[in-house]
């Protein structure tokens, strides 16, 4: 019964995995955005992490994991006549990868750490049933890669006290390199480990593995170090005695410039404080759900001599010690405990039968149903088909009204900033000019309505030729398009969307889901925007447009999920004859 339950949950996972949505920016600009760019040579941005003086993210840790599939991608897939690689098929592909590494690499870890066949079944079944596993393991996060090796950190530690001395020396090897790849990858890695790795004493006594541990580790510090300074400083690459120099003179240490950026509070600030007890009683329970209480029941009494003996679980261990840790620092976000979610899914029995039972595997069952439809399916889940489909949408509009122009800007408003390299390195072709489009994708985050609408005025010349001062089109013929959510705007109540001002949009009324083109008029501009629907994607939700201190609960959950979806619209200025 177990394998036909396992069976199912591996094409729920695989769904998953190919389902395109949209967790965090993160997931992109930490990895495939970056790698793109310098494997590919599609268009990216990179961000502050990567641009400051002082680079907190490494480039070590993401050749393997996005570089090499991409470059077999490049040598094995079937591109156009320049050998370029499909987008979407580059998408799919990582996908892919993070779904084989998730089944193959975690499956394995649990299968390794938990020794007891009628328990290791109980927690496979359990992880390959949570909606982490089905969405965050799936998607190109580091903390998905800092889970992997976590769990595998733990084994190897296991593993090598269970071998005899010298047969140990492969698993250190391995080992101290999975500590320097799981520090460069992520800093908060040493937190899952280094409590488990002291409380491992007989290690010290297998003398050979540690110094494997600590060969293996220097000599990929020192590549981690290498590949991190050629990157971002391409003259360390000119000879080897520039790469010497600059490795002993200035050398590019990512995981201390990371952990100098994170001691600061007010750096912190830019990103959200939290309170201390943030990952406790907010985290932990939006991950696990109704298996968290179930883990406490098993905790129960709380004595010293009780809690002592459940934590000599290293998995459990584990958990408990970097969530203390990383509740420390003032900013914590969910999926910083990631790797927690195996590891404490794995350190408790399940109930076999009974009223318990029933009430956890309904209420498990349903709250993974909910979060998996939610995260993996519609959180901002228009953002990527949309982004692939540009290349398709654009050229027609334009040939719409015979438009020469070049310069493509898409404004994405009130979304996740979209993935750059998505675009590829071929634009497509104008149908009027027969020249390639600049296609510039504009992240415009929550800015209000009214900063929006002025910014799309600027791109047209104005109908009256009295307010050129005061509206100044933008100086290239540029067509614009729009990409936002359809609960996103408030429109004017009336009719014909008439309007004195562009800023006081007057009672709002949201726009049609099945017809969403509209348009506003502008009386001391005498002249109309108007925003002509492309395609619509109905699988978007915006989480983050949320506002019932506001509105109100029902008109929130009206606007949001009633009219979920992301639009592009084209936008035109409509001038009176």
């Amino acid at each position: 019964m177990w394998r036909r339950t396992y069976l199912l949950l591996w094409f729920i996972r695989l769904y998953f995995a190919f389902s395109p949505s949209y967790l965090h920016p993160d997931e992109v600009f930490q990895g495939p955005e970056v790698i793109a760019g310098s494997v590919l040579g599609y268009p990216n941005r990179k961000t502050w992490e990567w641009t400051s003086p002082t680079p907190i993210r490494s480039v070590f840790p993401l050749w393997p994991v996005y570089g090499l599939p991409m470059l077999l991608l490049q040598w094995l897939a079937p591109g156009d006549s320049n050998g370029n690689v499909d987008p979407a098929m580059l998408y799919y592909t990582l996908r892919f990868v993070m779904f084989m590494m998730s089944f193959v690499l975690e499956d394995w870890a649990i299968h390794e750490l938990v020794h007891s066949p009628l328990y290791r079944r109980q927690a496979l079944v359990l992880v390959a049933s949570s909606y982490v596993t089905w969405t965050f393991q799936t998607h190109t996060f580091s903390n998905s890669i800092e889970t992997l090796v976590v769990l595998w950190s733990l084994a190897l530690m296991e593993r090598i006290l269970g071998e005899k001395k010298r047969s140990s020396i492969g698993s250190s090897a391995v080992l101290g390199f999975l500590l320097v790849f799981g520090t460069f990858n992520r800093v908060t890695f040493p937190a899952f480990i280094m409590i488990p790795a002291l409380g491992s004493a007989y290690l010290l006594d297998r003398r050979f593995s540690l110094l494997a541990i600590g060969l293996s580790g220097l000599i990929w510090t020192f590549i981690a170090v290498a590949t991190d300074t050629v990157y971002y400083k391409p003259e360390a690459s000119d000879s080897l005695s520039a790469l010497l120099a600059h490795l002993f003179n200035t050398p590019v240490i990512t995981p201390l410039n990371n952990i100098r950026y994170n001691s600061r509070t007010s750096n912190l600030a830019e990103h959200g404080l939290h309170p201390h007890y943030q990952h406790l009683v907010a985290n932990l329970p939006q991950l696990l759900g109704p298996a968290l209480p179930l883990l406490l029941s098993t905790l129960y009494p709380f004595t010293a001599s009780n809690l002592k003996a459940r934590l000599s679980n290293p998995r459990l261990l584990s958990a408990a010690t970097s969530t203390a840790i990383l509740s420390i620092v003032p900013h914590q976000e969910p999926r910083f405990l990631l790797p927690c979610v195996p590891l404490l899914l794995t350190s408790f029995p399940l109930p076999h039968s009974g009223p318990v039972a029933t009430a956890f595997w309904t209420s498990w069952i349903g709250f993974n149903a909910i979060l998996g439809a939610l995260m993996g399916v519609y959180h901002q889940g228009g953002i990527i088909p949309s982004v692939l489909s540009l290349p398709l949408l654009i050229p027609p509009a334009l040939n719409s009204t015979h438009s020469g122009a070049e310069n493509i800007e898409v404004f994405y408003w009130k979304t996740y900033p979209p993935p750059n390299y998505l675009l590829g390195s071929a634009p497509p072709r104008n149908p009027v000019t027969d020249q390639r489009l600049n296609i510039s994708l504009v992240p415009l985050m929550g800015i209000p309505q009214s900063e929006l609408v002025f910014i799309l005025m600027q791109h047209f010349p104005t109908c009256d030729p009295g307010l050129v001062d005061y509206i100044s089109p933008h100086p290239v013929p540029t067509e614009v398009f729009v990409a936002a959510p359809l609960s996103a705007w408030q429109l004017p109540e009336d009719g014909d969307g008439s309007n004195s001002n562009a800023t006081e949009l007057g009672p709002p009324r949201l726009v049609d889901p099945i017809d969403p083109s509209f348009s506003i008029y502008f009386a001391d501009q005498r002249a109309t925007l108007g925003m002509r629907s492309l395609q619509v994607w109905r699988r978007h939700v915006n989480l983050d447009d949320l506002d019932v201190g506001e509105e109100g609960l029902e008109r929130t959950v009206d606007r949001v999920l009633g009219h979920r979806g992301l639009a592009v619209w084209r936008v035109e200025r409509i001038c009176p004859v």
